[in-house]
């Protein structure tokens, strides 16, 4: 049975005090109105970790880094490698984000050297794929993600590759005034649980959460919810603001 996920995303947003103050609102909420059956993630900036896992009953709620270092340790100044997230309490880290990869560069090579570090120290990779709105015009969607899978989760042993949460992000659709459907969410979200049954099996197929991470909000959570490959979303800009996020959470 794959879990239900709802992962906040908190960008570069909140400074430290603000952002505990928000997971302690989300922390109680949960408490008071959480499904048992849903598992909540905040994706908390570096800075904000440490405090944020002191803040919350782990058992109800994890916590996330937005990112990790491609090297295990060494001479990179300002990065933070997958040892030092694991060291902080955090039990998650997002890959692949769009941003990460249309403004830092992050290539295929790159993310397969942070997927590896993040499991080798016992973190759970919320992996991103997704494509641009020229993708989507084009009619190649399909072909775009499935590569981008291809290049780098598909690389994964079955054991290592269930441990994976993987998050569809239609770039087309965030911030640019254009709404993707549930039906295309659902279309892209079956197609992706296709490819996995292609590479590893119907049974490891049905074990991967896989999001929704395009304007999730508590107005449309329940329609996309309701899919049958849309197993919870990657939550943006509704993930600062708590009750919002509960409105989320409680969508199934």
């Amino acid at each position: 049975m794959r879990k239900k996920v709802v992962a906040g995303n908190w960008k570069c947003n909140t400074t430290v005090q603000e952002g505990v103050e928000l997971a302690k609102a989300v922390n109680q909420l949960v408490a008071a109105k959480g499904p048992e059956d849903v598992v909540v993630v905040l994706g908390a900036p570096f800075t904000h970790i440490t405090k944020v896992v002191e803040s919350v009953d782990g058992a109800r709620v994890g916590v996330a880094a937005q990112n990790c270092a491609a090297e295990a340790s060494g001479a990179y100044t300002g990065e933070v490698s997958a040892s030092m997230v694991k060291s902080t309490g955090a039990q998650y880290v997002i890959l692949g984000h769009s941003e990460r990869r249309e403004y830092y560069g992050e290539t295929s090579e790159i993310l397969n050297k942070k997927v590896a570090l993040t499991l080798e120290n016992g973190l759970t990779p919320i992996y991103c794929c997704g494509e641009a709105l020229e993708i989507r015009e084009a009619g190649t969607q399909k072909e775009y993600v499935i590569n981008q899978l291809e290049e780098t989760i598909f690389n994964l042993s079955a054991d290592d590759f269930k441990k994976v949460i993987i998050a569809y992000e239609p770039i087309w659709a965030i911030g640019t005034g254009k709404t993707a459907s549930t039906e295309q969410a659902q279309e892209m979200h079956k197609d992706i649980r296709e490819a996995i049954a292609a590479k590893y099996g119907a049974e490891v197929a049905e074990e991967i959460s896989i999001l929704y991470g395009g304007s999730c909000k508590p107005s449309n959570a329940p329609e996309l919810f309701a899919n049958p490959d849309v197993d919870g979303g990657l939550i943006g800009g509704a993930s600062l603001k708590a009750e919002d996020f509960i409105g989320i959470i409680t969508a199934y």
